[in-house]
Protein backbone atom coordinates (compact mmCIF):
# COMPACT_ATOMS: atom_id res chain seq x y z
CA UNK A 1 0.00 0.00 0.00
CA UNK A 2 1.37 3.30 -0.71
CA UNK A 3 0.52 6.95 0.68
CA UNK A 4 -1.40 9.24 -1.85
CA UNK A 5 0.46 12.22 -2.99
CA UNK A 6 -1.85 14.44 -0.95
CA UNK A 7 -1.52 13.02 2.26
CA UNK A 8 2.04 12.88 1.45
CA UNK A 9 2.00 16.73 0.89
CA UNK A 10 0.51 17.25 4.20
CA UNK A 11 2.65 15.12 6.58
CA UNK A 12 5.50 16.48 5.10
CA UNK A 13 4.10 19.90 6.03
CA UNK A 14 3.23 18.63 9.54
CA UNK A 15 6.57 16.79 10.01
CA UNK A 16 9.02 18.39 7.57
CA UNK A 17 11.47 16.08 5.65
CA UNK A 18 12.92 14.19 8.31
CA UNK A 19 10.00 13.66 10.25
CA UNK A 20 8.29 12.87 7.36
CA UNK A 21 10.77 10.05 6.55
CA UNK A 22 11.02 8.21 9.89
CA UNK A 23 7.26 8.50 9.79
CA UNK A 24 7.13 6.53 6.72
CA UNK A 25 9.60 3.97 8.01
CA UNK A 26 7.61 4.06 11.19
CA UNK A 27 4.60 2.34 9.18
CA UNK A 28 6.65 -0.37 7.88
CA UNK A 29 7.79 -1.36 11.46
CA UNK A 30 4.38 -3.93 13.08
CA UNK A 31 1.70 -2.09 15.17
CA UNK A 32 1.93 -1.75 18.89
CA UNK A 33 -0.50 -3.60 20.95
CA UNK A 34 -1.30 -3.65 24.24
CA UNK A 35 -4.37 -4.84 26.70
CA UNK A 36 -5.43 -3.32 29.93
CA UNK A 37 -6.16 -5.22 32.96
CA UNK A 38 -9.62 -4.98 34.54
CA UNK A 39 -8.97 -2.40 37.80
CA UNK A 40 -13.08 -3.42 38.39
CA UNK A 41 -11.50 -6.98 39.26
CA UNK A 42 -8.14 -6.18 40.54
CA UNK A 43 -8.28 -2.17 41.64
CA UNK A 44 -4.62 -3.10 43.67
CA UNK A 45 -2.29 -5.10 41.64
CA UNK A 46 -1.85 -7.06 38.57
CA UNK A 47 -3.98 -10.10 37.65
CA UNK A 48 -2.56 -13.25 37.43
CA UNK A 49 -2.06 -13.68 33.50
CA UNK A 50 -0.18 -16.28 31.78
CA UNK A 51 3.08 -16.00 31.72
CA UNK A 52 4.99 -14.12 28.21
CA UNK A 53 1.21 -12.29 27.59
CA UNK A 54 2.07 -8.89 28.76
CA UNK A 55 5.41 -7.03 28.20
CA UNK A 56 6.60 -3.81 29.44
CA UNK A 57 3.67 -1.06 31.15
CA UNK A 58 2.19 1.52 29.26
CA UNK A 59 3.44 4.85 31.52
CA UNK A 60 0.55 6.51 30.80
CA UNK A 61 -2.32 4.37 31.69
CA UNK A 62 -3.07 2.64 34.94
CA UNK A 63 -3.26 -0.69 34.81
CA UNK A 64 -1.65 -0.82 30.90
CA UNK A 65 0.96 -3.59 29.24
CA UNK A 66 2.54 -3.85 25.61
CA UNK A 67 1.73 -6.95 24.09
CA UNK A 68 4.84 -9.53 22.67
CA UNK A 69 4.38 -9.65 19.10
CA UNK A 70 4.48 -13.28 19.19
CA UNK A 71 1.23 -13.31 22.37
CA UNK A 72 -2.71 -13.97 21.19
CA UNK A 73 -3.72 -13.14 24.71
CA UNK A 74 -7.42 -13.14 23.17
CA UNK A 75 -7.55 -17.00 22.85
CA UNK A 76 -6.86 -17.06 27.16
CA UNK A 77 -10.66 -18.04 28.93
CA UNK A 78 -9.53 -14.67 30.90
CA UNK A 79 -10.35 -12.68 27.65
CA UNK A 80 -13.62 -13.91 27.47
CA UNK A 81 -14.53 -13.25 31.10
CA UNK A 82 -13.76 -9.44 31.23
CA UNK A 83 -10.04 -10.00 32.97
CA UNK A 84 -8.78 -7.65 30.72
CA UNK A 85 -9.56 -5.33 27.52
CA UNK A 86 -7.06 -5.52 23.93
CA UNK A 87 -6.44 -1.58 23.43
CA UNK A 88 -3.83 -0.08 21.22
CA UNK A 89 -1.28 1.87 24.12
CA UNK A 90 -1.95 5.20 22.43
CA UNK A 91 -6.14 4.96 22.19
CA UNK A 92 -5.48 5.04 26.24
CA UNK A 93 -4.08 8.36 26.62
CA UNK A 94 -7.36 10.42 25.81
CA UNK A 95 -8.91 8.47 29.41
CA UNK A 96 -5.78 9.35 31.16
CA UNK A 97 -6.54 13.18 30.17
CA UNK A 98 -9.96 13.18 31.28
CA UNK A 99 -9.06 11.85 34.32
CA UNK A 100 -12.81 10.47 35.83
CA UNK A 101 -12.94 10.30 39.57
CA UNK A 102 -15.32 7.86 41.55
CA UNK A 103 -18.57 9.08 42.03
CA UNK A 104 -18.68 11.27 39.11
CA UNK A 105 -21.45 11.75 36.45
CA UNK A 106 -19.23 10.82 32.65
CA UNK A 107 -20.35 10.75 29.74
CA UNK A 108 -18.52 8.84 26.80
CA UNK A 109 -20.33 10.15 23.54
CA UNK A 110 -18.96 8.39 20.79
CA UNK A 111 -18.25 4.96 22.82
CA UNK A 112 -18.29 2.14 20.61
CA UNK A 113 -16.99 -0.47 20.53
CA UNK A 114 -15.97 0.54 24.79
CA UNK A 115 -12.54 0.89 25.14
CA UNK A 116 -12.26 4.13 26.20
CA UNK A 117 -15.69 3.45 28.29
CA UNK A 118 -14.25 0.26 30.11
CA UNK A 119 -11.11 2.50 30.99
CA UNK A 120 -13.66 5.08 32.67
CA UNK A 121 -15.69 2.85 34.70
CA UNK A 122 -12.19 1.20 36.15
CA UNK A 123 -10.99 4.10 36.97
CA UNK A 124 -14.54 5.36 38.36
CA UNK A 125 -14.90 2.24 40.89
CA UNK A 126 -18.44 1.31 40.37
CA UNK A 127 -19.23 5.02 41.92
CA UNK A 128 -20.85 7.53 40.22
CA UNK A 129 -22.75 7.09 36.53
CA UNK A 130 -21.30 6.26 33.39
CA UNK A 131 -23.47 6.94 30.17
CA UNK A 132 -22.33 5.61 27.34
CA UNK A 133 -23.38 6.59 23.95
CA UNK A 134 -23.23 5.00 20.35
CA UNK A 135 -25.29 6.22 17.54
CA UNK A 136 -24.91 3.18 15.29
CA UNK A 137 -27.19 0.65 16.54
CA UNK A 138 -25.44 -1.77 15.55
CA UNK A 139 -21.98 -0.56 16.91
CA UNK A 140 -23.76 0.28 20.38
CA UNK A 141 -24.66 -3.73 20.60
CA UNK A 142 -21.19 -4.47 20.91
CA UNK A 143 -20.63 -1.87 23.13
CA UNK A 144 -23.04 -3.04 25.30
CA UNK A 145 -21.80 -6.84 25.83
CA UNK A 146 -18.18 -5.27 26.33
CA UNK A 147 -19.77 -3.45 28.89
CA UNK A 148 -21.36 -6.93 30.65
CA UNK A 149 -18.11 -8.25 29.99
CA UNK A 150 -15.61 -6.20 32.18
CA UNK A 151 -18.46 -6.35 34.83
CA UNK A 152 -19.18 -2.58 34.62
CA UNK A 153 -22.82 -1.67 36.97
CA UNK A 154 -22.81 1.90 37.38
CA UNK A 155 -23.39 2.52 33.10
CA UNK A 156 -26.03 3.31 30.80
CA UNK A 157 -25.72 2.37 27.67
CA UNK A 158 -27.94 4.21 25.06
CA UNK A 159 -28.08 4.90 21.03
CA UNK A 160 -29.09 8.34 20.31
CA UNK A 161 -27.34 10.72 17.81
CA UNK A 162 -25.54 13.62 20.43
CA UNK A 163 -28.38 16.52 19.25
CA UNK A 164 -30.62 14.10 20.55
CA UNK A 165 -29.37 13.80 24.37
CA UNK A 166 -28.15 17.53 25.07
CA UNK A 167 -31.43 18.57 25.46
CA UNK A 168 -31.88 15.85 28.29
CA UNK A 169 -28.84 16.74 30.18
CA UNK A 170 -28.25 20.14 30.07
CA UNK A 171 -24.82 21.21 32.40
CA UNK A 172 -25.13 17.42 33.94
CA UNK A 173 -21.72 15.75 33.65
CA UNK A 174 -18.59 16.62 35.64
CA UNK A 175 -16.77 14.91 32.17
CA UNK A 176 -17.28 14.29 29.23
CA UNK A 177 -14.96 12.70 26.52
CA UNK A 178 -15.59 12.64 22.50
CA UNK A 179 -13.49 10.25 20.85
CA UNK A 180 -15.06 11.42 17.67
CA UNK A 181 -14.76 9.39 14.43
CA UNK A 182 -12.62 10.95 11.83
CA UNK A 183 -10.52 10.20 8.60
CA UNK A 184 -8.29 7.38 10.67
CA UNK A 185 -4.88 8.34 9.33
CA UNK A 186 -3.20 7.36 12.90
CA UNK A 187 -4.14 3.87 11.98
CA UNK A 188 -2.63 3.41 8.56
CA UNK A 189 0.20 0.89 10.11
CA UNK A 190 -2.47 -1.00 11.99
CA UNK A 191 -4.62 -1.13 8.95
CA UNK A 192 -3.38 -0.42 6.03
CA UNK A 193 -6.41 -1.24 3.68
CA UNK A 194 -7.28 2.48 5.26
CA UNK A 195 -4.64 4.16 3.11
CA UNK A 196 -6.07 3.73 -0.34
CA UNK A 197 -9.57 3.82 1.12
CA UNK A 198 -8.32 7.76 2.49
CA UNK A 199 -9.43 10.53 0.14
CA UNK A 200 -8.18 14.37 0.11
CA UNK A 201 -11.96 15.16 1.17
CA UNK A 202 -12.45 12.99 4.32
CA UNK A 203 -10.42 15.63 6.91
CA UNK A 204 -12.75 18.29 5.40
CA UNK A 205 -16.49 15.89 5.93
CA UNK A 206 -15.28 14.57 9.18
CA UNK A 207 -14.36 18.09 10.53
CA UNK A 208 -18.13 19.58 10.05
CA UNK A 209 -19.54 16.36 11.89
CA UNK A 210 -17.03 16.82 14.91
CA UNK A 211 -18.07 20.33 15.24
CA UNK A 212 -21.64 19.34 15.74
CA UNK A 213 -21.26 16.54 18.43
CA UNK A 214 -18.62 18.94 20.48
CA UNK A 215 -21.63 21.63 20.09
CA UNK A 216 -23.86 19.12 21.97
CA UNK A 217 -21.27 17.97 24.59
CA UNK A 218 -20.97 21.87 25.55
CA UNK A 219 -24.34 21.69 26.30
CA UNK A 220 -23.44 18.88 28.80
CA UNK A 221 -20.79 19.80 30.60
CA UNK A 222 -21.72 21.56 33.86
CA UNK A 223 -19.63 24.72 34.79
CA UNK A 224 -16.16 23.86 35.98
CA UNK A 225 -15.97 20.18 34.27
CA UNK A 226 -13.43 18.84 31.74
CA UNK A 227 -14.42 17.76 28.11
CA UNK A 228 -11.49 15.90 26.75
CA UNK A 229 -11.66 15.59 22.63
CA UNK A 230 -9.78 13.25 20.62
CA UNK A 231 -9.58 11.43 17.13
CA UNK A 232 -7.03 8.44 15.43
CA UNK A 233 -5.92 11.06 12.81
CA UNK A 234 -2.92 13.34 11.75
CA UNK A 235 -5.51 15.93 10.10
CA UNK A 236 -5.06 20.01 11.35
CA UNK A 237 -8.26 20.46 9.80
CA UNK A 238 -9.98 17.68 12.14
CA UNK A 239 -7.65 18.58 15.04
CA UNK A 240 -6.45 21.89 15.86
CA UNK A 241 -8.98 23.83 13.39
CA UNK A 242 -11.79 21.86 14.94
CA UNK A 243 -10.61 23.08 18.76
CA UNK A 244 -9.86 26.58 17.65
CA UNK A 245 -13.02 27.10 15.88
CA UNK A 246 -14.92 25.27 18.77
CA UNK A 247 -13.07 27.50 21.56
CA UNK A 248 -14.09 30.83 19.26
CA UNK A 249 -18.11 29.85 19.14
CA UNK A 250 -17.50 29.01 22.87
CA UNK A 251 -15.79 31.28 25.04
CA UNK A 252 -17.08 29.81 28.12
CA UNK A 253 -14.64 27.20 26.77
CA UNK A 254 -10.75 27.09 27.26
CA UNK A 255 -7.87 24.64 26.66
CA UNK A 256 -5.74 23.63 30.07
CA UNK A 257 -2.12 22.41 29.96
CA UNK A 258 -1.64 18.32 30.74
CA UNK A 259 0.70 16.15 31.33
CA UNK A 260 0.50 12.21 30.89
CA UNK A 261 3.51 10.05 32.20
CA UNK A 262 5.73 9.00 29.01
CA UNK A 263 4.46 11.35 26.61
CA UNK A 264 5.11 14.91 25.72
CA UNK A 265 4.07 17.92 27.56
CA UNK A 266 0.96 19.51 26.16
CA UNK A 267 1.02 23.22 27.25
CA UNK A 268 -1.60 24.36 25.29
CA UNK A 269 -3.91 21.39 25.55
CA UNK A 270 -3.57 19.83 22.74
CA UNK A 271 -1.25 16.47 22.22
CA UNK A 272 -0.16 14.72 18.88
CA UNK A 273 1.23 11.26 19.24
CA UNK A 274 3.51 9.65 16.29
CA UNK A 275 4.18 6.40 15.32
CA UNK A 276 7.98 7.35 14.86
CA UNK A 277 8.11 9.40 18.42
CA UNK A 278 5.90 6.66 20.82
CA UNK A 279 5.09 3.18 21.14
CA UNK A 280 1.58 4.08 20.08
CA UNK A 281 -0.41 4.30 16.51
CA UNK A 282 -1.53 7.99 16.04
CA UNK A 283 -3.52 9.54 18.02
CA UNK A 284 -4.59 13.51 19.05
CA UNK A 285 -5.88 14.27 21.99
CA UNK A 286 -7.45 18.10 23.34
CA UNK A 287 -8.03 19.14 26.93
CA UNK A 288 -10.88 21.61 27.56
CA UNK A 289 -12.56 23.22 30.52
CA UNK A 290 -16.09 24.98 31.12
CA UNK A 291 -16.08 27.98 33.22
CA UNK A 292 -17.28 27.98 36.46
CA UNK A 293 -17.33 26.80 39.89
CA UNK A 294 -16.87 23.11 40.58
CA UNK A 295 -19.23 22.93 42.77
CA UNK A 296 -21.15 19.02 43.10
CA UNK A 297 -23.84 18.24 40.52
CA UNK A 298 -27.31 18.04 42.37
CA UNK A 299 -28.82 14.68 42.77
CA UNK A 300 -30.74 12.89 40.81
CA UNK A 301 -34.24 12.03 41.67
CA UNK A 302 -34.52 8.14 41.82
CA UNK A 303 -38.08 6.02 42.53
CA UNK A 304 -39.75 2.87 42.50
CA UNK A 305 -36.22 1.44 43.66
CA UNK A 306 -35.38 -0.77 46.53
CA UNK A 307 -32.54 -1.26 48.89
CA UNK A 308 -30.44 -3.99 47.43
CA UNK A 309 -30.17 -6.32 50.79
CA UNK A 310 -34.16 -6.67 50.75
CA UNK A 311 -34.27 -8.11 47.51
CA UNK A 312 -31.36 -9.93 46.34
CA UNK A 313 -31.10 -13.56 46.42
CA UNK A 314 -28.50 -14.50 49.49
CA UNK A 315 -27.98 -17.65 47.41
CA UNK A 316 -26.14 -15.65 44.85
CA UNK A 317 -23.82 -13.29 46.21
CA UNK A 318 -23.62 -11.07 49.27
CA UNK A 319 -25.42 -7.59 49.18
CA UNK A 320 -22.46 -5.62 49.83
CA UNK A 321 -21.45 -6.70 46.34
CA UNK A 322 -23.61 -4.14 44.49
CA UNK A 323 -23.00 -0.78 44.89
CA UNK A 324 -26.74 0.51 42.99
CA UNK A 325 -30.60 0.05 44.35
CA UNK A 326 -32.43 -3.19 43.20
CA UNK A 327 -35.71 -2.15 40.82
CA UNK A 328 -37.52 -5.14 39.78
CA UNK A 329 -38.03 -3.82 35.86
CA UNK A 330 -40.88 -6.48 34.51
CA UNK A 331 -39.29 -10.43 35.53
CA UNK A 332 -36.03 -8.79 35.50
CA UNK A 333 -33.91 -7.70 38.89
CA UNK A 334 -31.73 -4.99 38.25
CA UNK A 335 -29.10 -2.85 39.96
CA UNK A 336 -29.09 0.92 38.61
CA UNK A 337 -26.73 3.95 38.83
CA UNK A 338 -28.07 6.91 40.28
CA UNK A 339 -29.73 8.44 37.30
CA UNK A 340 -33.19 9.46 36.53
CA UNK A 341 -33.95 6.97 33.42
CA UNK A 342 -37.05 9.28 32.98
CA UNK A 343 -34.14 11.57 31.00
CA UNK A 344 -34.08 8.79 28.27
CA UNK A 345 -37.86 8.48 27.13
CA UNK A 346 -37.91 8.28 23.92
CA UNK A 347 -34.04 7.08 23.55
CA UNK A 348 -32.68 3.97 22.59
CA UNK A 349 -31.46 2.35 25.97
CA UNK A 350 -29.57 -0.88 25.39
CA UNK A 351 -28.30 -1.80 29.10
CA UNK A 352 -29.05 0.26 32.27
CA UNK A 353 -26.82 -0.70 35.36
CA UNK A 354 -26.90 -4.12 35.53
CA UNK A 355 -28.93 -7.21 35.27
CA UNK A 356 -29.19 -9.47 38.95
CA UNK A 357 -31.10 -12.22 38.08
CA UNK A 358 -34.59 -13.28 35.68
CA UNK A 359 -37.40 -13.65 38.15
CA UNK A 360 -39.73 -16.85 37.69
CA UNK A 361 -42.76 -17.30 39.74
CA UNK A 362 -41.30 -17.71 43.58
CA UNK A 363 -37.85 -18.99 42.37
CA UNK A 364 -34.48 -16.52 40.84
CA UNK A 365 -32.16 -17.50 38.45
CA UNK A 366 -28.69 -15.11 38.25
CA UNK A 367 -27.50 -13.58 35.13
CA UNK A 368 -24.34 -13.45 33.36
CA UNK A 369 -23.75 -9.61 34.09
CA UNK A 370 -23.95 -10.50 37.64
CA UNK A 371 -21.21 -13.06 37.41
CA UNK A 372 -19.36 -10.80 35.37
CA UNK A 373 -19.56 -7.90 37.75
CA UNK A 374 -18.45 -10.01 40.88
CA UNK A 375 -15.40 -11.06 42.86
CA UNK A 376 -15.13 -14.45 44.00
CA UNK A 377 -15.14 -13.65 47.39
CA UNK A 378 -18.09 -11.66 46.84
CA UNK A 379 -20.42 -14.82 46.15
CA UNK A 380 -22.75 -17.02 48.20
CA UNK A 381 -20.68 -20.37 46.46
CA UNK A 382 -17.68 -20.22 44.09
CA UNK A 383 -15.28 -22.55 42.86
CA UNK A 384 -11.56 -22.46 40.92
CA UNK A 385 -11.18 -24.01 37.93
CA UNK A 386 -8.05 -25.03 35.59
CA UNK A 387 -7.62 -23.09 32.23
CA UNK A 388 -8.12 -26.09 30.79
CA UNK A 389 -11.46 -26.68 32.78
CA UNK A 390 -12.52 -23.00 32.41
CA UNK A 391 -12.24 -23.12 28.56
CA UNK A 392 -14.63 -26.28 28.22
CA UNK A 393 -16.65 -23.89 30.29
CA UNK A 394 -16.54 -21.43 28.16
CA UNK A 395 -17.61 -24.08 25.21
CA UNK A 396 -20.58 -25.48 27.15
CA UNK A 397 -19.37 -28.22 28.45
CA UNK A 398 -20.91 -29.94 31.47
CA UNK A 399 -18.14 -30.66 34.69
CA UNK A 400 -16.95 -32.38 36.98
CA UNK A 401 -15.69 -31.00 39.86
CA UNK A 402 -16.02 -33.74 42.67
CA UNK A 403 -17.92 -32.93 45.39
CA UNK A 404 -19.19 -29.48 45.70
CA UNK A 405 -21.79 -27.72 47.65
CA UNK A 406 -25.46 -28.12 45.05
CA UNK A 407 -26.71 -24.80 43.91
CA UNK A 408 -26.03 -21.96 41.70
CA UNK A 409 -21.93 -21.64 41.88
CA UNK A 410 -19.92 -18.82 40.72
CA UNK A 411 -16.84 -20.48 38.36
CA UNK A 412 -13.09 -18.97 38.39
CA UNK A 413 -10.38 -19.19 36.71
CA UNK A 414 -7.12 -17.34 38.35
CA UNK A 415 -9.26 -15.53 41.07
CA UNK A 416 -11.76 -13.93 37.80
CA UNK A 417 -14.82 -14.63 37.38
CA UNK A 418 -16.38 -16.81 34.61
CA UNK A 419 -20.02 -17.20 34.73
CA UNK A 420 -22.69 -19.28 36.32
CA UNK A 421 -22.93 -23.16 36.88
CA UNK A 422 -24.81 -25.22 39.07
CA UNK A 423 -23.91 -28.38 41.00
CA UNK A 424 -26.40 -31.31 40.43
CA UNK A 425 -26.19 -34.77 40.53
CA UNK A 426 -22.52 -34.93 40.56
CA UNK A 427 -22.11 -32.48 38.18
CA UNK A 428 -21.62 -28.70 37.39
CA UNK A 429 -24.18 -27.85 34.74
CA UNK A 430 -23.11 -25.90 32.57
CA UNK A 431 -25.54 -22.15 32.25
CA UNK A 432 -22.86 -19.93 29.89
CA UNK A 433 -24.88 -17.93 27.65
CA UNK A 434 -25.09 -20.37 24.19
CA UNK A 435 -24.32 -17.18 22.41
CA UNK A 436 -21.19 -16.32 24.13
CA UNK A 437 -19.71 -19.79 23.84
CA UNK A 438 -16.61 -20.84 22.38
CA UNK A 439 -16.14 -23.04 19.09
CA UNK A 440 -14.59 -26.65 20.71
CA UNK A 441 -11.85 -25.83 17.62
CA UNK A 442 -10.78 -23.00 19.95
CA UNK A 443 -9.40 -24.98 22.37
CA UNK A 444 -6.76 -26.49 20.50
CA UNK A 445 -5.11 -22.97 19.77
CA UNK A 446 -2.65 -21.60 21.91
CA UNK A 447 -2.16 -18.60 23.32
CA UNK A 448 1.26 -18.10 21.61
CA UNK A 449 1.85 -17.93 18.20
Amino acid sequence: MQLKDTYVHEMKSLLGQAGFLAYQSALLQPAQRGLRYNLLAWPDGRPPLEDGLTGDPVPWAEGAFYVPEQARPGLSPLHEAGAFYLQEPSAMAPVSALSPLPGERVLDLCAAPGGKSTQIAGLMQGQGVLVCNEPVYSRAQILSRNLERMGVSNAVAVSAKPEQLAPRFEEFFDRILVDAPCSGEGMFRRHPEAMEEWDEQAPGRCAERQSGILDSASKMLRPGGRLVYSTCTFSRAENEDVIRAFLARHPDFCAVSFTLPGLPDAPQGMLRLYPHEIRGEGHFVACLEKDGGASAPMPEIIRGKTAAAELLPPVFARSCALRGSLRRIGDALVSLPDIDLGRLDGIRILRAGLRVAQLRGNRAEPDHALAMALRPEDAALSAQLTPEQALLYQAGETLDLGEVPAGYTLLCCRGKSLGWGKQAGGLMKNHYPKGLRRRQDSLLSSVWE
